[in-house]
């Protein structure tokens, strides 16, 4: 291992601002007065504490290093350069169409970083994730270090996150704070004091460390602090300058993402481009045995004509997978009751992880622990998981494999009123990239489907029932995703209803009125929201010419816009009619709601009855 002077950590970090000031200025745009300020951090962080092997990425005892102020990826890629990751001509790629160099970091493109970031207040609760996997699954002694802007300590999330390092006694996690003083408009909330944002971690159970973020000597001190700390995460308030090192943008405001307007001479005054390298050191041998499979998954079996809730069977179906597979995790939003996740917790204790009412830090654990090869499902009510939709998003961006789950859709949840009732859910989940949305019906399609979810990539979302449902597959039925199932058909049907979950079985006691009453109609489960089943509905629509949606959701975003976009080629399509919540629902039983939102068994045939009065039949 290569000892560092306290001359050469200063030559080292004077590199790194340089890298970062002709970085911005070869793409003309960039933070690279963001990245001066963290440069001793972080060439103190690589030099004397960091455990990498940039050849292997996913070598299990790696340290893991995430740049939650992703803005100030200049200094990141003057990092990789340094440690011979990356080479000068790929350094000045910077935000250039086609480099791997993007503005803000993502693991899609490099495979040295941990997630994506840029949307701030994000790296802290992932990082969590990380420290938590090695804590308590990995069992590995990887530390976790994250380097956060002073300005993202705004964010909610950071405090949801500190709470969960803090009850956690994660010492594996280390959080650096670059503490420059200058936001993006001016200055921050607590400018240079340092004590007021140590208050607030202290409160949190962390230990704190407050430095002088341009001594070197003393930032090394910093960090072997945090590294002999044991039983609680460590936060580096480290007090710096923006731009330090170029008198001309210094401490300076105004010059937040722009590229310094003297490159060279900026360059000269850090003294010049010198070729600083670091040897970063290797990490231990380690092993970490991932259990993927052990054994025979044996899903829940239920009866037809047996009444189940699909939530109930989420969590027997949860339980019966993570029995079969060693790498399946379970997280909750302190609902677990409600969302049967408890019976995970139960059967895997281990591998359960009790988020409590925070469900931006529930969707970033779960991002966390995917990073770390783990296979996890997230679960609390529909309604809530909007308030971790940026988490989504980003989780997206980073390729991120999770799984969640959303119970208590819609206002067949009855009494509780609107604001426990997911309306807005399936909207949120389809617009998410490369996402796949599934609603079940009955127990054993909801069973099958979480088996399938754990085979799928990205973000998957499953939308589950608070009440019970009349099962109406068999156990032994195949629902491939991208599917769907027609359960009503004959070649007279009028017209086609299209349902999925609740409304499904509404729609069936529709269709036998209907029927009985001489107006026979095709009823589809389109219990795959994304992708659709392109097929069948168009199959479905040449037959009938009418597309009638039925759904306990919003008609924004929700199915009948999934159906409506299977026609939008610029074909002739069918006839689309929407039964949807339409009104601001109040406290009420299931059947009244469905009843007043016009999307039960009676409005259905109403609807239908009208329709085809005043329709030209094909």
């Amino acid at each position: 291992m290569t000892t560092y002077t306290d001359a050469e950590l200063h030559d080292l970090a004077q590199q790194l601002r340089v890298d970062a000031v002709r970085a911005a200025d070869a793409a003309g745009s960039g933070h690279p007065t963001s990245s001066m300020s963290a440069a001793d951090l972080m060439a103190v962080l690589l030099a004397r504490h960091f455990r990498y092997d940039f050849e292997r990425p996913a070598h299990p005892a790696n340290d893991r290093f995430i740049l939650s102020k992703g803005h100030a990826s200049p200094l990141l890629y003057a990092a990789y350069k340094a440690a011979g990751a990356l080479d000068d001509t790929e350094l000045l790629t910077f935000r250039k169409l086609g480099s791997r160099l993007e503005g803000h970091p993502t693991p899609q493109r490099l495979p040295w970083v941990e997630t994506a970031t840029g949307s701030l207040g994000q790296g802290l609760p992932v990082g969590v994730g990380i420290a938590l996997a090695g804590k308590r699954l990995d069992r590995v002694g990887y530390r976790v270090y994250v380097l956060c802007g002073d300005s993202e300590l705004a964010e909610g999330s950071v405090w949801e996150a500190a709470e969960h390092a803090g009850h956690e006694h994660l010492d594996n996690l280390t959080v650096i704070v670059d503490v420059n003083r200058l936001g993006q408009r001016g200055p921050t909330r607590h400018g240079h004091d340092l004590d007021a944002y140590a208050r607030r971690f202290q409160a949190f159970g962390w230990h704190t460390v407050e430095t002088d973020g341009h001594d070197v000597a003393a930032v090394d001190r910093a960090y072997a602090e945090a590294r002999s700390t044991s039983g609680q995460p460590t936060v580096i308030l480290a007090r710096t300058l923006k731009g330090k090192g170029v008198a001309a943008v210094e401490d300076r405001e105004g010059l937040h993402g722009k590229p310094l307007p003297e490159a060279a001479e900026a360059v000269e005054e850090l003294g010049g481009d010198r070729g600083a390298r670091v040897d970063v050191q290797a990490p231990p041998a380690a092993r970490i045995l991932h259990a993927v499979r052990s054994g025979h998954l044996d899903l829940p079996r239920y009866e037809v004509g047996d009444e189940a809730a699909t939530r109930d069977a989420f969590g027997q179906a949860l339980t019966a997978l993570g029995t079969a597979r060693g790498d399946v995790v379970a997280l909750d939003g302190e609902v677990g009751d409600s969302t049967r996740a408890e019976l995970f917790a139960k059967e895997h204790p281990e591998r359960y992880f009790e988020c409590y009412i925070a469900e931006q830090q529930l969707v970033a654990a779960s991002v966390g622990m995917a990073v770390r090869g783990w296979l996890p499902y997230a679960s609390t009510f529909a309604a809530f998981l909007t308030r971790a939709h940026d988490f989504v998003r980003m989780a997206a961006i980073s390729g991120a494999g999770i799984n969640l789950v959303g119970s208590h859709a819609g206002v067949a949840i009855g009494e509780d009123g609107p604001s426990q009732m997911g309306l807005e859910d399936l909207a949120m989940f389809r617009a998410v990239h490369g996402s796949t949305v599934l609603y079940p019906c009955d127990a054993n399609q909801t069973a099958r489907l979480v088996g399938s979810m754990a085979e799928l990539s990205g973000i998957r979302y499953l939308r589950t029932s608070r009440g019970t449902s009349p099962v109406i597959y068999p156990p032994h039925e195949e629902f491939p995703v991208g599917g769907s199932k027609v359960l009503r058909s004959s070649g007279e049907d009028r017209l086609t209803l299209v349902a999925a979950g609740a409304t499904v079985h509404e729609a069936l006691v529709a269709a036998d009125e209907l029927g009985a009453a001489g107006i026979p109609v095709r009823v589809i489960d389109l219990y795959s929201v994304k992708p659709v089943d392109r097929g069948t509905l168009r199959e479905a629509a040449r037959a009938t010419g009418c597309l009638v949606t039925v759904e306990d959701h919003r008609p924004e975003g929700g199915i009948g816009d999934a159906v409506a976009e299977v026609f939008d080629d610029g074909e002739p399509g069918p006839r689309l009619v929407r039964l949807a919540v339409r009104t601001m629902p109040g406290s009420a039983t299931p059947e009244e709601q469905l009843r007043a939102a016009g999307i039960d068994a009676a409005s259905i045939v109403a609807g239908v009855s009208l329709l085809v009065e005043h329709a030209v039949t094909p």
